[in-house]
């Protein structure tokens, strides 16, 4: 009885042990920007509150200034996904890991917004391009 009990708790830390990448990356996905305040006219405070600091920010020669953003889309932190990873996990002795650590590692798009200020840091033009997946 005693070797069976031993065995069900090593089972179980084993299992927490391994678990955890797939969980931990669900639990920390980032939330979507709020693109409609991104727009010509908008001042930079409201650029950065939407889409946080620049990555890269450059002086024109014009006097002008243009920021580079990076924010994903699609990778909302989930508590229903980290629980079924943590299920998986569970069930299948932490294997579950080689799957579902890849699976959340693909979630969501990335993307750089270029953004162009006039002197009165206000938006004169905006681009937005998709950032390639690393392979």
């Amino acid at each position: 009885m005693l070797r069976v009990a031993v065995i069900i708790i090593a089972t179980a830390l084993s299992a927490g042990a391994l678990s955890g990448c797939s969980v931990g990356m669900a639990l920390s996905g980032s939330h979507n920007p709020d693109l409609g305040a991104v727009r010509t006219g908008a001042s930079r405070g409201e650029i950065e509150l939407h889409l946080g600091s620049p990555i890269k920010s450059t002086l024109l020669e014009d006097g002008r200034r243009a920021d580079v953003y990076a924010y994903e889309i699609g990778n909302e932190p989930s508590a229903g996904r980290a629980a079924g990873h943590a299920v998986m996990d569970v069930l299948t002795l932490g294997v579950w890991e080689i799957v579902g650590t890849p699976i959340e590692g693909v979630q969501g798009e990335k993307y750089h917004a270029t953004v162009v200020y006039d002197e009165s840091d206000r938006v004169v033009d905006l681009r937005t391009t998709k950032v390639a997946a690393a392979m």
